[in-house]
């Protein structure tokens, strides 16, 4: 239905082409292919929106839609998207922002010549100032001047567009195929018989909160720390390991407070520090008018080094607070999001500036969010400090944000164990398009990769629980619970770090495809793990997609 309805609008507008002279200013649309053009009133759209009339240079583009097509085509051109105004002119006016509009602007241009972002960026802030608010059509009834709308970005980017859907689709198909493969040749295991790693563990949980000054940056913030609690005469061990995590772009710790207090019930220390320039605080400031940018650009160095810095702020703490019991060698690091790109990179990948301005300056990266966000690392100078602590020595990136800006080189520098987990409804960090290549590109000895069919990136639940409801409404598509997530990636984040950083081998049956398997049974939405045994196949996978979809 998505492959449809995208070729179907692509059509729509780019169509079979004739010459015609051109309207007023601001009042038409001109669409070209190659040297044909086609003029389309704005009042010709205004007409049909309002009743359904369909005039002579309308019919000409709809002749290639369908009846129901068509009346999509009406309703999505008055449905409010009710969006703030203010939010709307803040976001297009920072560097993401503007990114997206020069990306449009190529496709959509003045009809002299010239990139259109600031005609298209007048538009959408007029559009959502006004009485009418934000649709398509008063987008394009705002337009300062008449623009021209080329035929070959219109399908080039559909085309685009569905070739990242088609990869989604063979790449669920593929680690669903994988993982049965891998799972078929391990030995059988009595998962019942075994401590089950997605129930709460032994320990009792205290959370303290930490207020932390970094004065060689200048750099103070918060961190949430989840101590694991003996109860007395049982549960209790020497040493207590510590796993330190990084939250996403425009969230915070408290948003993860879950799923930390469940792997700190198993043992382990956790610390979640708040990264100040790419929380909640900095983007609720930006959209006030505070930041021009939805996050800081030094971000990329100061989330790593604000790891390092709990770390050692855990070291000097040891011996007073916690009796020099502490493992302060061998230390687990796992985020999300941007936090899945500091938990890389302080694991030791390196930013490689060339392949980052190569991916940057592709005709339609801007498809990919996720990769607008690491464009802006392209501001750092060249020289950027070394970020891997080696104290840590595992970590696990979820949906991680880190193709483009690492690259073969920098993922293949990390020598540690890794998890990459993946959602297969993630359109912010999409699995095809973020983690698999990323996953091929490791080179350390010991590495998975798990995806959680239906995941979509973010926990709705801590942000608008009607989200949820909103996307299902609007894509027919339905989401797992967010018990379901958690149980999944609880079962494995606890094997993980108990055997990797507690070199414990309790939990080790549990890393392996015959878990997932055997959790996925009876679920509508499956659980897919395989290791570093299956990387060639989806090398060869990539391969095969790659020469069929050219």
């Amino acid at each position: 239905m998505l492959k449809l309805n995208f070729t179907s609008i692509s059509a729509c507008l780019a169509g079979a082409l004739l010459a015609s002279a051109p309207a007023h200013a601001g009042d038409s649309l001109s669409f070209s292919y190659g040297p044909l053009i086609r003029t389309l009133k704005i009042s010709s759209l205004e007409r049909f929106a309002n009743d359904g009339t369909t005039s002579d240079d309308l019919a000409y583009f709809l002749q290639f839609a369908s009846a129901k097509q068509q009346g999509q085509f009406r309703d999505s051109l008055s449905k409010r998207a009710p969006l703030d105004p203010m939010i709307v002119s803040r976001f297009f006016s920072s560097n993401i922002g503007e990114a997206i509009l020069e990306r449009l602007g190529k496709g959509i241009t003045l009809t002299r010549g010239g990139n259109g972002k600031y005609a298209i960026r007048s538009a959408l802030i007029g559009a959502a100032f006004s009485k009418q608010g934000l649709t398509l059509l008063n987008v394009l009834q705002n337009l300062p001047t008449d623009v021209q709308i080329h035929g070959e970005k219109v399908l080039g980017a559909a085309k685009a567009a569905e070739r990242a859907i088609d990869a989604t689709e063979t790449l669920a198909t593929m680690l669903r195929t994988l993982t049965a493969k891998e799972a078929a040749g391990q030995a059988g295991v009595d998962y019942a018989s075994l401590p089950d790693p997605r129930k709460p563990g032994a320990f009792q949980v205290n959370k303290v909160v930490w207020n932390l000054v970094d004065q060689s940056r200048d750099r103070a913030f918060y961190v949430d720390v989840y101590l694991p609690t003996a109860n007395p005469g049982k549960d209790d061990q020497a040493v207590i390991p510590i796993v330190v995590f990084s939250h996403g772009l425009a969230s915070r710790p408290e948003d993860y407070e879950a799923s930390l207090r469940h792997l700190a019930s198993h043992g382990f220390l956790v610390a979640a520090p708040q990264h100040p320039g790419s929380d909640t605080i900095w983007l609720k400031q930006m959209l006030n008018g505070l930041h021009q940018d939805i996050y800081d650009t030094n971000e990329f160095s100061n989330r790593p080094k604000d790891i390092s810095f709990v770390i050692d702020e855990l070291t000097t703490r040891n011996q007073m607070e916690f009796k020099g019991r502490l493992d302060l060698k061998n230390i687990g690091v796992a985020g999300h999001s941007f936090g899945g790109y500091t938990a890389l990179a302080i694991a030791g990948a390196a930013i490689d500036f060339e392949h980052l301005k190569q991916e940057c300056e592709r005709e339609y990266g801007g498809l990919n969010v996720s990769l607008l966000l690491q464009c802006g690392a392209l501001k750092l100078p060249r020289t950027t400090d070394v970020l891997r602590d080696e104290r840590v020595k595992a970590a696990f990136a979820a949906n991680p944000v880190n193709r483009a800006i690492f690259g073969p080189k920098g993922l293949g520098k990390i020598t540690i164990p890794v998890v990459l987990a993946s959602g297969s409804y993630d359109p912010a960090a999409p699995a095809a398009i973020e983690q698999a290549a990323s996953f091929t590109w490791l080179t350390t000895a010991n590495k998975y990769w798990l995806m959680v069919e239906g995941q979509a990136h973010v926990n709705f639940t801590k942000i608008d629980p009607g989200i949820e409801a909103a996307i299902e409404s609007a894509t027919h598509l339905t989401l797992p619970s967010q018990g379901l997530i958690s149980s999944y990636v609880n079962g494995i984040t606890v094997p993980f770090f108990t055997s990797y950083i507690r070199n414990k081998d309790t939990y080790r049956p549990f890393l392996r495809s015959r878990f997932a398997e055997d959790l996925s049974k009876g679920q509508t939405f499956k659980l897919d793990f395989i290791s570093g045994a299956s990387s060639p196949d989806v090398t060869a996978g990539i391969e095969a997609f790659k020469k069929t979809h050219r």
